[in-house]
């Protein structure tokens, strides 16, 4: 890529942070890509004020309109939602209905090859739900949008990339939902894009369910019937993966260096672990979908939303990601 990729910032939730942690962060972003923010104008420049930024909103309606710098933020207004009345700090049924216009414009300029790719603020899942809109979060989402059958929600920060096989399910539903072919899927898609970020396959450890890995069927029996089964059909097709592994030591190993990857069997299990090696540097990257998608790892803070004091660095950190994505995309 000749240029910096263009990417597109959808704002999620305006109540929440997102605003404010694309202009604290946005003269970092400069530097990465050729950035556009897909939001509301009217919160976008409160955003700037709140942060004390000398920065001035430019509506653009085309992603070839803009001329972004330090004083210039563009912004493509991508809902028809009257977002006036909205509190920040709140739910709301325009808020989650915005978030969900940003996104699908964003997915949609970018199939169009308008974009090399989107960064996400966060959106507020109850927002959604009270705008009557039945996902649970951005992943579905996107899927569903370009019509993705086998994707995941990957954290990546300092060379280390976690691939979760279940995600947004209470944890009953998680049983139901690990099987050996689903596993298998979130190995091949970890080994894809970790191929990409580190420019060689990677070593994937793939974690147990049960404590100890059920120590030789006393806690469980799915290491034996469900994961390591997978694991071999995964080494059978030439993956370097190993498992499963007892996660209280997964995680330990994989930071000192012994996996590029480590494939999860459910959200908490790669989240907290992820978020306490990594903390602000952690990205959220979808993967298996046919274009580049990065997210701050975190949510909407509805507590601190609107004081200016939003960390931006998950978000300059998500941009930066999403760039080096981008450009492997346009030179392969």
């Amino acid at each position: 890529m000749t240029t910096l990729p263009r990417l597109l910032a959808t704002m999620g939730d305006v109540a929440g942070v997102g605003p404010e942690i694309i202009a604290k962060g946005w003269p970092h972003l400069l530097d990465l890509c050729r950035p556009v923010v897909v939001g509301d104008p009217a919160w976008l420049e409160r955003a700037l004020v709140a942060v004390k930024s000398p920065a001035r909103v430019q509506v653009v309606r085309e992603t070839d309109e803009v001329s972004a710098s330090a004083q210039i933020v563009p912004c493509l207004t991508a809902s028809d939602q009257d977002l006036r009345h909205v509190l920040t700090g709140c739910v709301t049924a325009a808020a989650g209905r915005a978030a969900y216009d940003f996104l699908c414009k964003a997915i949609d300029l970018t199939m169009r090859r308008q974009a090399d790719g989107i960064v996400t603020a966060p959106l507020h899942k109850e927002g959604l739900r009270a705008a009557s809109l039945h996902y649970p979060g951005h992943t579905e989402i996107l899927a569903e949008r370009t019509g993705t059958r086998q994707f995941g929600m990957m954290l990546y920060a300092d060379g280390l990339g976690v691939v979760h096989v279940t995600l947004h399910m209470g944890l009953r539903e998680v049983f139901r939902h690990l099987t050996a072919e689903a596993i298998l899927e979130k190995i091949r898609l970890l080994d894809g894009v970790m191929s990409k970020l580190n420019g060689r396959r990677p070593r994937i450890g793939v974690a147990a369910l049960n404590p100890h890995a059920s120590d030789g069927g006393l806690f469980g029996d799915d290491e034996e019937k469900i994961i390591g089964p997978a694991v071999a059909r995964g080494q059978a097709e030439g993956l370097n993966a190993s498992g499963p592994w007892p996660c209280d030591t997964l995680f330990v190993r994989a930071r000192r260096g012994e996996f590029d990857g480590v494939v999860a069997m459910y959200h908490d299990q790669g989240h907290i672990a992820m978020k306490l090696l990594a903390g602000w540097r952690a990205v959220n990257i979808s993967v298996g979908l046919p274009l580049v998608r990065t997210s701050v790892a975190h949510g909407t803070a509805y507590d601190i939303a609107g004081q200016g004091i939003a960390d931006p660095t998950s978000l300059i950190e998500a941009v930066r990601v999403a760039a080096r994505l981008a450009a492997h995309s346009a030179s392969s």
